[in-house]
């Protein structure tokens, strides 16, 4: 069976909206907007072309995830699943595609981001309880060295066929 990879750049058209099963596991839905540039030689200037709207679903930790920290507007890089399913409704049977995401992230071209990892219950990462953050002593500052008048050397390998030149 073929793996239908796919990744997405594009914007988010909404808040991810975040949903639990009946069995309690989470899963955030929202939509990607991706719109293709084109450079116009007649005009000599960047301009837009068609814009692809696609569905994205994102299971469990990745989904909670998603849904506390994107909102709408976010430029975002998805990767996952292709798949495309069937709806029938009055008679008429419609097909739609939509991304089951394995990985979400803003994407860094025009923004910043700030990582917080987070811990399972137990050790590990991954279910949205923020790691407490650890305290440290206050460093106090050493006097500074002089620096040393001819820089270190590097002692050459020992063994036959080892690397004979200079660093």
């Amino acid at each position: 069976m073929a793996n239908n990879n796919i990744v997405i750049v594009g914007n988010l058209t909404a808040d991810p909206e975040l949903k639990f099963t009946p069995s309690g596991a989470a899963v955030a839905s929202f939509s990607v907007a991706s719109t293709e540039r084109k450079f116009d030689r007649g005009t000599n200037a960047w301009v837009d072309g068609d814009t692809t709207f696609m569905r994205v679903s994102a299971w469990r930790d990745l989904g909670e995830h998603i849904a506390e920290s994107l909102k709408k507007g976010d430029k975002v890089i998805v990767t996952g699943r292709l798949k495309s399913n069937v709806v029938e409704k009055d008679g008429q049977k419609t097909t739609y595609f939509e991304v089951e995401a394995e990985h979400v992230g803003p994407s860094l071209e025009w923004a910043t981001a700030v990582v917080t990892r987070v811990t399972k219950n137990g050790g590990g990462l991954g279910n949205g309880q923020a790691a407490a953050p650890q305290a440290q002593a206050p460093q106090q500052s050493a006097p500074q060295a002089a620096p040393a008048a001819q820089p270190q050397q590097y002692a050459q390998p020992a063994q036959a066929g080892g690397y004979q030149g200079d660093f």
